[in-house]
């Protein structure tokens, strides 16, 4: 009898342990299920910009877009001077492919014309933040930077004022004055006509150039030398950011930079580096 009670009790100390471990068994599935679900939930890590690199910037326009923004290359007679005048100078950069530039000064008989073109390449180092996003409000405060004025009623009639033919083959905006009155001027105000800038060109948004862009044209109210004129035209691809600041002094006082024409031809040159980029 006491044998028989001996062979019992370890009969139920066995079932008692392999009960324990069956449980454990169960246990360590569900934790692992749990893991896996919460991998499967984490969230995706933001994808990375189109543009890995940037282009040589005193490469990127071309020479005949060179010879419109810049009158006084073919009056240069020095032929090894007039090669160093188109190949510009680029400026100081640590990291090529993140931001690069050029700059090109050329004078001329009538004037003085400055080009600069700057790339920049937005990375972002937030998983949860596109490069795209980041560029994106980068753009935003350069914009907000540029303060530019809010569209009026002649502006906003047609997206951007009434529309003429640029040389990009899209439309561009002109002005219109009426006769004796100068548009954004009171009559009568001679000197204020010379220098005003017609409502259709003032500072604007550009909704058919890359996925965003504007404008910006001012011109100095220095009254002692001749008026110098900057237009400035930026836009953005996916994460780049381009801008392009074109300048013209002239060489005569009282003779004011025109800004349709410095308009078009940046806005033209704007169209041009946006193409290159796309392709």
């Amino acid at each position: 009898m006491q044998r028989k009670a001996y062979v019992t009790g370890v009969a139920a100390l066995l079932a008692a342990l392999l009960a324990g471990c069956t449980g454990g068994s169960d246990d360590g599935d569900t934790t692992d299920s749990a893991n896996s679900d919460n991998a499967g939930t984490a969230p995706a890590a933001a994808q990375p910009g189109r543009y890995r690199t940037l282009p040589e910037p005193c490469r990127a326009v071309r020479e005949d877009t060179l010879d419109s923004l810049l009158p006084g290359l073919r009056q240069i007679a020095d032929e090894e001077q007039r090669e160093q005048a188109y190949q510009g100078k680029p400026t100081l950069t640590y990291d090529n492919d993140r931001k690069v530039g050029c700059r090109w000064k050329v004078e001329s008989t009538s004037a003085t014309n400055h080009l600069f073109v700057d790339f920049e390449r937005v990375v972002s180092y937030d998983n949860a933040v596109s490069d795209d996003n980041q560029a994106q409000e980068l753009f935003a405060a350069e914009q907000e930077a540029a303060d530019l004025p809010e569209p009026t009623a002649t502006q906003t009639e047609t997206g951007t004022a009434t529309e003429s033919e640029s040389p990009t083959g899209a439309t561009s905006p002109s002005a219109t004055v009426s006769p004796g009155t100068p548009s954004g001027t009171p009559s009568g105000t001679s000197s204020a006509t010379a220098t005003a800038t017609p409502t259709a060109l003032q500072p604007r948004v550009l909704d058919d150039l890359a996925d965003e862009a504007f404008v910006d044209d001012e011109l100095s109210s220095s009254g002692s030398t001749a008026k110098r004129r900057t237009v400035t035209v930026a836009f953005r691809t996916s994460n780049v950011i381009v801008t392009i600041e074109y300048e013209e002094q002239p060489a005569t006082v009282g003779v004011v930079p025109d800004s349709k024409e410095m308009q078009d031809r940046a806005r033209k040159l704007a169209a041009q580096l946006a193409d290159s980029l796309a392709e």
